[in-house]
């Protein structure tokens, strides 16, 4: 039987402990970042909010002809098409929004963020702005939105352009980041601390070359990650069961363009093959010196891969179009 001076041993240093628990989680506690804040810090004139489902989404629609679709990754935001958006809206309509759980656009009301939540969200969201005909472009998360709403919408969807896309289960070990937020306890550590720091880390392992990724690049997801609620919704998505929907890769009727960048740290190169292997009408370019988000890193180069797809086959569809008139 222990004896009493050694359970009050053991309380005090119970007490002692978790109280420099709690003393270091006050210091080291990540504040959460306002949707008001973020608004100010990131909107401009061509920022508008769209009411999705009841979650008020924060999206771009510029330029004019036809409409092009754009779909970010995991914890990015519109803002990482930017570069390209400069480009695309000298010819062509685009359509960019921060996703749910992600930039200004936050956590849903339902706390689901499987795949078919998000094409069922991209679906109701067009709908409402009557798009009936476009081009999608997704990276990572957003291109595994991409190729499954297209194995949906073959009318919808006239090409495809995926990079370094989602969807093949591998044997590779995840990133840092879903694998932290996939341990019990200290995942919810995750909702509370979110060092700057571990932003950077994250940014320079999906960038090729680290002299790339500004000051202002790390403040950005920083705080973008910091909206009220994004960090659980985060945790919520990396928890998911992977699901492997690549058969549905046969439907996608649209001609696709792979683009992948070499130095991907986080889905591997040898994964665009695969994709290829298995949609019927595609081809693949990869980037040298490149990592996961092409078109963040090597934005003129990788839109003029894409600017030089899309109006091949337009022009193909326009000549087909005309075949059939006569």
């Amino acid at each position: 039987m222990m004896s009493t001076k050694f359970i009050n041993t053991f309380l005090k240093i119970l007490v002692l402990f978790f109280g420099a628990l709690l003393v270091l989680l006050l210091i080291a506690r990540t504040p959460n970042v306002s949707v008001e804040t973020l608004e100010e810090l990131y909107t401009d004139s061509n920022s508008q909010f769209i009411s999705v489902d009841g979650l008020e989404v924060h999206y771009k629609d510029e330029g004019a002809g036809f409409p092009i679709v754009l779909l970010h990754g995991t914890s990015a935001s519109l803002h990482t098409w930017d570069a390209w958006t400069e480009e695309l809206i000298k010819e062509y309509r685009v359509i960019r929004m921060d996703l749910p759980a992600f930039g200004i656009t936050g956590p849903n009301a339902t706390n689901q963020y499987d795949i078919a939540t998000y094409n069922r969200f991209l679906e109701q969201l067009l709908n409402q702005l009557e798009v009936t005909e476009f081009v999608l472009a997704g990276n990572s998360l957003g291109g595994s939105i991409g190729w499954h709403y297209a194995s949906d919408h073959q009318e919808q969807v006239k090409q495809l352009i995926l990079l370094n896309p989602a969807g093949f289960p591998s044997e590779k070990e995840r990133p840092l980041i879903f694998r932290l937020a996939s341990i019990p306890v200290l995942n919810q550590l995750l909702k509370l601390i979110t060092p700057r720091s571990f932003v950077k880390d994250n940014l320079e392992e999906v960038y090729f070359d680290d002299s790339k990724v500004s000051e202002a690049l790390i403040d950005r997801y920083h705080q973008m990650i910091l909206r009220e609620g994004s960090r659980a919704a985060f945790i919520e998505r990396a928890n998911l069961e992977g699901q492997d929907d690549t058969d549905r890769l046969s439907q996608v009727l649209a001609p696709t363009l792979l683009i992948w960048g070499e130095n991907d740290l986080w889905i591997p190169v040898e994964n665009g093959a695969k994709f290829m292997n298995e949609l019927p009408n595609s081809s693949l370019i990869v980037m040298k010196e490149t990592g996961h988000v092409p078109m963040e890193e090597r934005p003129m180069e990788s839109v003029a891969h894409a600017l030089q797809f899309i109006k091949q086959n337009l022009i193909k569809d326009s000549l087909l179009g005309t075949e059939n008139i006569n």
